[in-house]
């Protein structure tokens, strides 16, 4: 558990690790969920030093480009090497990842 966490999220935490090896996880597969699951609490609940993160994913490939974020399009257009697309719309995001997949 990471020193910053509150002494509620330690026991957040430690609440869903015991619950998930209840479940039958491996206790690293547990403490992962666990860190996870508080960890997007904490964003959620403006505990975070930055409010404004950004998402790390690429969001749901079965889920057409429309339908994912600005930042999903963003992380997927990086993973592309798509030039300039900082400074892309969504709607130039989705039509340059369209170009690029082909």
């Amino acid at each position: 558990m990471p020193e910053a966490w509150s002494a509620k999220r330690e026991r957040q935490y430690e609440h869903i690790e015991q619950s998930e090896l209840k479940r039958g996880r491996s206790e690293e597969k547990a403490e992962e969920i666990a860190a996870r699951t508080v960890n997007a609490t904490r964003r959620e609940h403006g505990e975070t030093q930055s409010g404004k993160q950004r998402t790390e994913g690429t969001g749901n490939p079965n889920t057409p480009l429309e339908d994912r974020t600005r930042d999903e399009l963003y992380n997927r257009a990086a993973q592309l090497s798509i030039e300039g697309r900082s400074d892309m719309s969504k709607a130039e995001l989705v039509e340059a990842i369209r170009e690029r997949n082909g």
